[in-house]
């Protein structure tokens, strides 16, 4: 039972998706949900896709329907993630390293911030647009290691603020759970590759997964001494963003 509603709490904060939840919701550890979260949301704006690719088949449309679907996922989301890359782009901008949190905190979104979020994306449609098969697949895949390249990062890594929204992701959360998933997550796309006998597109999609999230909460642990919600946000928009392009390019 307190499972479920960690769940639930975590659909509330991922999400928009319009719960009529009663009681006080938990959001404590909630980032273990995040990969899951991921799936679910994968899966609607797949199966989104595949409703659009039935009612109109037409190579001209695909790019028209990889914006739609791109957008929806903005749209389930909230833009969550995406204000977090923003508000990250315009405080890693600010070249005194000691104001860029507080720039990172301002509400208002400045040029890199807007820059960022057009890049993303583009990035997103145009690299959806250039795969025509597997698209189910490759897109629920992608948004679960987006999540999972989140959940890695609040373990490894340090909580820059005192308070926040990312300060509570850290709670109940340990080591050999977010290991536990990654693995979970390598077994289902191994399984799925060998059922659809892509094997080598599974495996590239796993590695391209592991390689961006790492090298992600690397470089921006790197450029802040650490991590805030904003730059959990901007992991998971990067993560999507260039792995669509890297499935594109090997594709």
């Amino acid at each position: 039972m307190q499972l479920w509603r960690k769940f639930q709490a975590a659909i509330i904060f991922y999400t928009c998706l319009p719960l009529n939840l009663k009681g006080i919701l938990d959001f404590q550890g909630i980032a273990l949900f995040a990969p899951l979260i991921g799936i679910l949301i994968g899966s609607a704006i797949a199966t989104f896709d595949w409703g659009l690719a039935l009612a109109k088949p037409s190579e001209n449309f695909l790019y028209l329907r990889s914006l739609l679907v791109i957008l929806l996922g903005l749209l389930i989301t909230g833009g969550l993630h995406l204000d977090g890359a923003m508000d990250t782009a315009d405080g890693l901008a600010v070249t005194d390293p000691n104001r860029r949190l507080e720039v990172m905190s301002d509400s208002n979104t400045g040029a890199f911030g807007a820059i960022a979020a057009i890049v993303i994306l583009l990035l997103k449609v145009i690299a959806l647009a250039a795969i025509t098969d597997h698209r189910f697949w490759i897109l629920t895949n992608v948004w679960a290691w987006a999540r999972w390249g989140q959940l890695r990062a609040i373990m490894a890594y340090p909580y820059l603020k005192a308070t926040g929204k990312g300060k509570f992701h850290q709670a109940d959360l340990h080591d050999w759970q977010v290991w536990l998933v990654a693995i979970l997550l390598v077994i289902a796309n191994l399984a799925i590759a060998w059922y659809l006998q892509a094997g080598i597109l599974g495996i590239s999609m796993t590695a391209i997964a592991v390689i961006v999230t790492w090298l992600l909460g690397v470089w921006f642990a790197r450029q802040l001494g650490g991590h805030t919600g904003d730059t959990y946000g901007a992991i998971v928009e990067w993560t999507e963003a260039l792995s669509l392009c890297a499935i594109a390019i090997a594709y």
